[in-house]
């Protein structure tokens, strides 16, 4: 009995301290928007669209402080510096800097084991202390942690979120039931019938908490047709469901010339060292259309010494491991003086190799839309893109009855797309490359910007 008093003690007293935190955090809370962005030096199109979302919130409201929840060691200034310099984003002031110290919670390598709902249920004790320490009007996630937003309601934010992709869908739960192994799907549970199976429950249960976690978003952004549908089919809530296509650079890099230097065709990737990624396959699909053509009649081209050039950003030691291994891969091919690898790059220096090359690669199955693409589009690059998501719904789409690019599923497939580019006529290349460039428009910063605003300002009126 005394022990069961015990407990009911201290679950009485946790609750009476969580109550009155939340009570003096709602009675302190700031006239302001938080963007949770745990990781602020990932590189990619996620951050483009925070800092995007930081000038367009302080364009919209200038009356606003907008502050940033990163666990990355930085200043107001070093961010406005990094959105200036690496993503071309002139923010209007510097955005507060709100440092978090729990971000291991929301690191994959914590859970070995049921990694989604181990870093979902981190995501909220990360929002806690984000929550604890400076409590907004406006919560903005904009790195599509679901699990947050019934805590951030809790504490008397309006939630706001941009998802770049589901936490989960229905085309992970059909991988898991036809048995597809993948850098998601581990091969001993793909090869188990049993272990399948309670993983399709695993899926089950945790779909049913996520939609119910996202509906409690007042505005949920997605960034592509094939987000938009998974999130609405999971979240149900329609009505506060908009599609706002992400910010890619387009005016920029169509001030590149379409015309390239003709002694050396180049394809260029430009993806985050990451799994999903799959360079791997491009590489191997790489040196199998140099082996077609050089046992063919093309074999001209091969003097040319076409090159691949990667170009991307490494997170943490396991993309630089992976980065390494993607080198050590290439030299077993024999391709050393075919593939360069350029990584963490600035962003001046990522415009002048995409205007060098001829061709864009990308290779991830199920990418939710593909800024990358869109960026090789603009830029003049003709784009190689995998057959799935966002580039078969709404980026490698005809233009005006004009083709854009190539899309393709398996390495023989790539291959052949690439030795399409390399054999066509520069005037067939040019072509594709302008109604590419022509479409790459529809996905420019300033639509992002027009559209973020539209969707935003119901719920800023009065703010």
């Amino acid at each position: 009995m005394a022990i069961a008093i015990a407990i009911l003690s201290l679950l009485f007293a946790t609750f009476l301290f969580l109550s009155l935190t939340v009570i003096s955090s709602r009675r302190n809370r700031k006239k302001s928007v938080g963007f949770f962005h745990p990781y602020t030096n990932d590189g990619g199109g996620g951050e483009r669209v925070l800092w995007c979302a930081v000038r367009a919130v302080q364009q919209e409201n200038p009356g606003l402080e907008c502050a940033v929840f990163t666990g990355d060691d930085a200043s107001p200034e070093s961010l406005s510096i990094r959105a200036r310099d690496r993503f071309g984003v002139e923010l209007l002031r510097a955005p507060k800097v709100i440092c978090l110290f729990k971000r291991k919670w929301i690191d994959e390598k914590t859970y070995p084991r049921f990694t989604m709902i181990g870093q979902s249920l981190g995501s909220v004790y990360l929002s806690w202390e984000a929550l604890c320490k400076y409590n907004p009007e406006f919560y903005f996630d904009t790195s599509g942690y679901a699990f947050t937003y019934p805590l951030a309601r809790l504490f008397g934010c309006k939630v706001i979120c941009y998802t770049h992709y589901p936490t989960i869908s229905s085309d992970m739960v059909a991988r898991v039931t036809g048995h597809s192994s993948m850098y998601n799907n581990d091969p001993l549970i793909a090869r188990s019938v049993w272990l399948s199976r309670c993983k399709v429950i695993y899926y089950t249960i945790f779909s049913w908490l996520y939609g119910l976690v996202g509906s409690c978003a007042h505005l949920a952004m997605v960034n592509s047709s094939w987000t938009g549908s998974h999130i609405e089919k999971l979240w149900k809530i329609p009505g506060r469901t908009r599609r706002v296509y992400p910010p890619c650079d387009t005016s920029s890099l169509q001030m590149l010339p379409l015309e390239r230097p003709a002694e050396q065709p180049i394809f260029i990737s430009v993806a985050q060292f990451r799994p999903e990624k799959a360079h791997g396959l491009q590489l191997e699909a790489f040196a199998l259309a140099l082996e077609r053509l050089s046992s063919e009649s093309e074999a001209d081209i091969i003097k040319k010494r076409p090159k691949l050039q990667f170009v991307g950003s490494c997170r943490n030691k396991d993309d630089e491991n992976r980065l390494q291994k993607l080198k050590e891969r290439c030299t077993e091919l024999h391709l050393d003086d075919f593939v360069e690898f350029h990584s963490n790059v600035l962003y001046r220096d990522l415009v002048k190799l995409l205007g060098g090359a001829i061709a864009g690669l990308h290779s991830m199955v199920d990418e939710h839309f593909g800024i990358s693409i869109v960026e090789y589009m603009a830029a003049g690059a003709i784009p190689i893109a995998h057959n799935s998501a966002g580039p078969r719904m709404d980026i490698v789409l005809e233009e005006e009855g004009q083709q854009t690019g190539f899309l393709a599923n398996t390495m023989e497939e790539y291959a052949h797309a690439i030795i399409e580019v390399l054999t066509m006529s520069d005037i067939d290349r040019l072509t594709i490359a302008s109604s590419a460039r022509n479409r790459a428009q529809r996905f420019s910063e300033q639509r992002f910007d027009r559209d973020i605003k539209d969707a935003i300002r119901p719920l800023f009126v009065g703010a």
